[in-house]
C-alpha cells in the first residue's frame, strides 16, 4: 500500500505534495529536517492524505495534485480541513 499525502506549511502558506508507503514516518521525516527541500520551511502539517494500491498509482496522483487542477483540489481540500480545525477549537 501507498498513500499520497499534501503538507502544509502554516508559516509560509505552502503546499508540499509527495508519496510513500510509511506516511508518518514521512512526516516525521520532513519535520526533523532530513528533506532538503522541506527543510526550508517546516513545521509541516499533514492536511490530506489518499491511499492508493501500487507505487505506479501513487507517482499518477502525485503528478496529478502538482497539477493546476490537483492545486486547486488540494487548495479546496485545504480550506476544508482548516475551518473543521477553527470549529473545533
Amino acid at each position: 500500500m501507498f498513500f499520497v499525502y499534501a503538507l502544509w506549511s502554516k508559516k509560509f502558506d505552502k503546499i508540499y505534495v509527495g508519496f510513500s508507503s510509511k506516511p508518518n514516518e514521512r512526516l516525521k521525516d520532513h519535520n526533523s529536517g532530513k528533506s532538503t527541500y522541506t527543510n526550508k520551511f517546516k513545521p509541516w502539517q499533514r492536511f490530506y492524505l489518499e491511499e492508493v494500491s501500487s507505487k505506479e498509482e501513487a507517482l499518477k496522483r502525485e503528478k496529478y495534485y502538482k497539477s493546476g487542477w490537483g492545486r486547486k483540489k488540494l487548495k479546496f481540500e485545504l480550506e476544508n480541513w482548516q475551518s473543521g480545525r477553527m470549529r473545533q477549537s
